[in-house]
């Protein structure tokens, strides 16, 4: 296994919990908070579970496939976090370090497929 595959086995679990963090601080009574709130904590824990399948495929093709997930999850992540900051739900600052990261999973998470698939 590659540094950067191992290196990114913490790096998504922390990832997650830092989603379930952000879930925790949303406010109960706040429906649109409730329901970006479940999106990002869904898609976001969803990363690193499928990542670790991807590290324990039986097959090139299966690798891919799994990969391509923790992609789409990774990107949809984005997308409900730049909503959450968007729509006010959280400061624009505590959500920047985490919309960088999600940036940077995909970058990575691409990276990798591109590899994968023999498109360097």
């Amino acid at each position: 296994m590659k540094n950067e595959e191992t290196d990114l086995l913490p790096r998504t679990k922390l990832f997650a919990r830092r989603m379930i963090k952000i879930y925790c601080s949303l406010s109960k009574s706040d429906t649109v908070a409730q329901v970006l709130g479940k999106q990002v904590l869904r898609s976001g824990t969803s990363i690193g579970a499928n990542y670790r399948e991807a590290n324990r495929a039986s097959s090139k093709a299966e690798f891919i496939a799994k990969m391509g997930d923790c992609l789409k999850e990774a990107d949809e992540t984005l997308y409900w976090l730049e909503l959450l900051s968007e729509e006010g739900v959280l400061p624009p600052a505590k959500m920047q370090p985490l919309i960088t990261e999600s940036n940077e999973l995909v970058a990575i998470f691409a990276t990798i497929l591109k590899t994968a698939r023999g498109h360097e």
